[in-house]
């Protein structure tokens, strides 16, 4: 208990709530003891406002986004103030704001968050209308609150400069190692491989988000004085290792079922390499916990000794059977004691990254160029330009949000709402873009406010001493922000109880103050939810088409950049790495696509099924890719043949039909191709490979044989699993427009 306590304290989660906490009660506590509880109130709003866009990035790219948050809050709550007292000219420019605030999260990230405390201003500021100098002092009051949430963020950094990083690397190695524990469940007879197989995709998603994040984090932070620290070399070098081990695992796939029937009677062979798969992905687990629980790190797995016992299960096996009989197995098991070497010699590169006495020099150069597989950080107009019409995402959804606003202040006119502002804070935290994500909040933010209410209404019951509200207050606002992006419905019962606690200081009528909150929330969350379901909705499958066509064009890039690598050698090209880098976010954008579609009403659910399919294959076409790139980066390989070439060709002619197909707006207009006879002549010519080999004098020697016939073999599966792929792609990608 001790230990998930501290964990939980030394959570990023925590961290940021600690922040938000502390620029927030510090001006509060210290003006109200000077009498000014006010000003120390506005101090106070300014940074809990300016607190979502502080983001993790390089530091100048966080200090311009706080900045720029901090005066957009003080310019929103300006122009609020200035044109409340005409209202028809106050509700257009409400409007056009709040519209405009939501349509820059087209920008990424960064300037959704900015967006988030833009909107969240412009509600907060009908609840505090000024007149004269007041309005311009409590402008400038919030801006200095902005200010300060800056500099205790950046006194957060400059305290713990690293933690951020070594929890987000501590997170990839647990998420990796989760993912290697999968593939070593894989190898059980009994597996639901199917379902392994679907967990597996669904870890890729995440893994994909803690990627970027190290990207960011990591990559973009180099030109930085901290970006050449010792630390921060070491957190990269395993970053980069941790991407190797992935691509490996995802490269290297055996079929199961053909070795369980292989070696059902020498069950010790595959027990051997199971029980090595498994302390593979426990030596990614052990590096886990001790940077977690900053432990000095102690190998619990001899990885080397059950190599050892894998080669000489190996060797029985051989001995057993006799060389010819169990040349086939040999081969089979050779493949996978290849896999397993070459996963323990990047396993061993992270492993020694937390050893005393590590030095990060001795791994100079891997991480040369990697600047360059970032995205350039630019908003150009023209971005925000191109998604104002319907088939942009967040076009629909700026346009929704504004409408639900609007029809919030309507209803506030209407009814005698104690405080509308609240029903505007509701909706713009609770809708999302999309209607599974809104609906699954909208009901937490209901369950978590009653229950919020209903806590702290109980407990104002038997406490009365300001000072210890006050000191629960603060605690609940921490707890609240620490749980908002863990479990939202606990994270909207502490700040409940947060909101609730304040008022409870401020105001005797604390009763009132219950009821209309939750009846405020009742009314936000219910809005915010029919909006999503009747106002420009953005079902999923509306969307999908682009997703399906973009993750096959990554796919395509990656075959294009192996096919010129293969044919030119050299080193490994930036194109090359961004192609790869491309179709492992594509192919998991792909998968979370089809995951908020499985939120959705089951009307809307349309093709789930064929979508799923196309992820599948799509993941398995990646998988193979990454087999044949993997291979050529590591084995002095031959000439491309012209062969190659021509399968290359092929497939990459069956992706663009694909991705015509998945486009969904030409459907008819493309004639069904024609059997490839030249193609099953090139597989003949690649399977007469070996025998010319065989007539070759300078590979008589055998090691240089074997390694020939390797590399045609492994060539020859590989081409023809990804016609046979992208053949099925085809077909799908077909099907899926024929049922549009």
């Amino acid at each position: 208990m001790i230990q998930k306590v501290r964990n939980f304290t030394d959570s990023t989660n925590f961290s940021n709530a600690l922040k938000v906490t502390l620029a927030s009660a510090i001006p509060v506590l210290l003006f109200s003891y000077t009498g000014n509880f006010q000003i120390g109130f506005n101090i106070a709003l300014g940074a809990f406002l300016t607190y979502p866009s502080d983001i993790p990035s390089n530091r100048k790219h966080r200090i311009n986004g706080i900045l720029v948050a901090a005066l957009i809050v003080a310019g929103n709550n300006l122009v609020v103030n200035l044109l409340y007292p005409q209202p028809w000219i106050l509700y257009p420019a409400m409007a056009a704001m709040i519209f405009f605030f939501s349509m820059i999260s087209v920008y990424g990230q960064r300037a959704t968050q900015v967006s988030f405390s833009a909107l969240l201003s412009i509600c907060l500021a009908f609840g505090h209308i000024h007149e004269g100098w007041e309005m311009l002092q409590y402008s400038g009051l919030m801006l200095v609150g902005g200010l300060f949430y800056l500099l205790i963020s950046l006194t957060f950094n400059y305290i713990r400069p690293h933690r951020y990083i070594e929890l987000q690397v501590a997170e990839c190695l647990r998420l990796t190692s989760k993912y290697m524990k999968l593939r070593g469940d894989l190898w059980k007879i009994d597996s639901p491989r199917e379902k392994i197989i679907e967990k597996q995709l669904y870890l890729q998603v995440e893994l994909n988000t803690i990627h970027e994040n190290l990207r960011e984090i990591l990559i973009r932070n180099r030109t930085h004085s901290n970006g050449t620290s010792d630390q921060t070399r070491k957190l990269t070098l395993v970053f980069i290792s941790l991407l190797e081990i992935l691509e490996l695992a995802l490269s290297t796939s055996f079929d199961h079922s053909k070795l369980h029937q292989k070696f059902a009677d020498h069950p010790k062979v595959l027990a051997t390499y199971q029980n090595l798969a498994y302390n593979l992905a426990s030596t990614l687990k052990a590096i886990f916990k001790s940077l977690e629980n900053h432990k000095k790190y102690v190998p619990k797995h001899s990885l080397l000794k059950d190599l050892e016992a894998l080669e000489n299960v190996i060797l029985a096996y051989e001995q057993e059977l006799g060389k010819e009989k169990a040349s086939e197995g040999v081969w089979m098991l050779s493949n996978m004691l290849h896999y397993a070497e070459k996963q323990i010699e990047k396993i061993k590169i992270v492993e020694r990254a937390f050893m005393p006495n590590f030095n990060s020099n001795d791994y100079r150069g891997r991480d040369k160029n990697l600047d360059k597989l970032m995205t350039p950080q630019y908003y150009p107009w023209s971005t925000f330009r191109e998604n104002l019409s319907f088939s942009s995402t967040i076009f629909r959804h700026s346009l929704r949000l504004t409408a639900t606003i609007m029809i919030a202040f309507l209803l506030g006119s209407l009814f005698p709402f104690q405080n509308v502002y609240w029903i505007l804070l509701t909706i713009v935290v609770i809708m999302r873009p999309g209607y599974g994500l809104t609906k699954e909040r909208s009901f937490h933010r209901i369950i978590g406010t009653v229950a919020g209410g209903l806590i702290a209404f109980a407990i104002l019951l038997v406490v009365h001493n300001h000072i210890i509200i006050g000191a629960l207050a603060i605690t609940s606002m921490i707890l609240g922000f620490t749980f908002t992006s863990i479990n939202y419905k606990v994270g909207a019962t502490f700040v409940t109880i947060y909101v609730v606690f304040v008022y409870g200081i401020i105001t005797p009528n604390i009763n009132d103050v219950i009821q209309y909150r939750i009846l405020d929330t009742v009314v936000g969350a219910g809005l915010a939810f029919l909006a999503n379901y009747f106002f420009w909705p953005s079902w999923e499958f509306m969307s999908q088409p682009i997703y399906i066509k973009k993750s096959i064009e990554a796919n395509r890039d990656y075959l294009n950049e192996i096919s010129l690598f293969y044919n030119n050698k050299g080193e490994v090209t930036t194109s090359y790495r961004i192609a790869r880098k491309n179709a492992f976010i594509e192919v998991g954008n792909l998968m979370a696509s089809f995951q908020r579609m499985s939120q959705e009403p089951k009307s809307k659910q349309k093709q789930v099924q064929q979508v799923y399919k196309l992820a599948v294959l799509n993941h398995t076409l990646l998988s193979s890719l990454a087999s044949l790139g993997t291979y050529i980066q590591t084995h002095k390989t031959s000439k491309a043949s012209e062969a190659f070439n021509v399968v290359v060709q092929t497939v990459t002619k069956n992706l663009n039909y694909a991705i015509t197909f998945a486009d969904l707006e030409l459907s008819g207009t493309l004639a069904q191709s024609e059997p490839n006879e030249d193609l099953a002549m090139r597989f003949t010519e690649l399977k007469n490979m070996r025998a010319k080999e065989l007539k070759e004098a300078h590979l008589s020697e055998d090691d240089e044989y074997q390694l020939k016939m390797q590399e045609a073999q492994l060539v020859i599966e590989q081409l023809v699993w990804l016609t046979n792929l992208s053949e099925s792609i085809v077909k799908a990608a077909k099907l899926l427009n024929q049922t549009k």
